[in-house]
């Protein structure tokens, strides 16, 4: 899609979730955390890539690097916390602080959008193979449960889809998504 200075815009490959108001607990959750996830790149839509990575707030949180940054905890929580693997969590974390928000490595909304994507699907089949009862460890808060992982997770793309919300208005003015 392109805008009316002929720029190419972002239009999210997902599409709205329909939450079940009946379901069983681990459906639920992964109904909560994919309805989330659509929210966070319909938050981008119609936007060009300028726009995407335009600073209207004083840190460095942009809508382009609240992608890079859910990409980074989808990794963190699933891959190196459920899954237990040692694998390092993109753009550098937690060496490189603020990697995510940066945007200094070239990638493009795009490449980044992609990223996610795959990110997003491989959290889906790593949570599709454990129990929500399934113990786990994490630095901060030690031991902890699967059913922990995907409310915090819940939590954590609540909290910034408002922060999305809120950048976009400053953006382009636009309060629907």
């Amino acid at each position: 899609m392109n805008d009316a200075s002929g720029a190419q815009t972002f239009a999210s490959p997902l599409k709205p979730v329909d939450l079940r108001t009946i379901a069983s607990e681990r459906e639920s959750l992964a109904g909560w955390l994919d309805h989330h996830r659509a929210e966070l790149l319909q938050k981008l839509d119609g936007l060009t890539e300028e726009q995407a990575a335009r600073r209207v707030v004083p840190s460095l949180t942009t809508l382009h690097g609240l992608v890079r940054h859910l990409t980074k905890v989808e990794s963190v929580w699933f891959v190196n916390v459920i899954e237990e693997s040692e694998e390092p969590a993109p753009f550098g974390w937690p060496k490189r602080k603020d990697g995510d928000f940066l945007l200094d490595d070239g990638a493009t909304l795009t490449e980044d959008v992609a990223r996610y994507l795959a990110a997003c699907e491989r959290s889906r089949r790593i949570f599709a193979g454990v129990s929500l009862d399934d113990v786990r460890t994490h630095h901060r808060f030690g031991a902890l449960d699967v059913r922990f992982v995907m409310m915090h997770m819940i939590r954590e793309y609540a909290r910034h889809n408002g922060h999305a919300d809120v950048i976009r208005e400053l953006v382009d003015g636009s309060t629907s998504s």
